[in-house]
């Protein structure tokens, strides 16, 4: 597996730029869905696009929490299962999700746009990906979120 499994999606723009952005995207795109399209799965066991959109504020929680802990010196990484998290996404309203998305990402935004290019290659250890360095886990963000806006706009 790859150190950033979504590399493929950053094609070359700048991490920092496209998750400062993403934000304004998804409420572009998730105001011309109605209810009814929100809620629809595409396909059978698939997300609908607001279990996506609770999956994107659990991850936003999970790459806030690993940045800082690559940032204090605590190389290894936690990881998560989303399938397990995903038991809970019935209860979360798509308003829930995009705004708790929107703060935890102006959070983690604000706190990138502080690292030095030092920081940015403190070492981090992911249990299932390997060795990297803090500004992957800034990559691995834009490229996550390019990958859901994709099949989202």
């Amino acid at each position: 597996m790859s150190v950033n499994p979504y590399a493929y999606a950053v094609e070359g723009r700048d991490p920092a730029v496209v998750i400062a952005e993403t934000p304004g995207r998804l409420a572009k795109a998730l105001a011309s869905l109605t209810a009814e399209e929100m809620e629809a799965e595409p396909a059978p066991g698939k997300w609908c696009v607001r279990e996506v959109m609770a999956h994107m504020a659990d991850c936003e929680i999970a790459f806030g929490f690993r940045l800082r802990q690559a940032y204090s010196g605590e190389t290894h990484l936690q990881p998560f299962d989303q399938d397990a998290w995903s038991r809970a996404y019935g209860v979360y309203s798509m308003e829930q999700a995009l705004a708790t998305f929107t703060a935890l990402r102006a959070w983690n935004v604000a706190f990138v746009s502080g690292l030095t290019e030092a920081d940015k290659q403190l070492p981090a250890v992911h249990p299932e990906r390997g060795a990297m360095v803090l500004w992957t886990i800034v990559e691995t963000m834009a490229g996550h979120d390019l990958h859901h806006l994709a099949k989202l706009e």
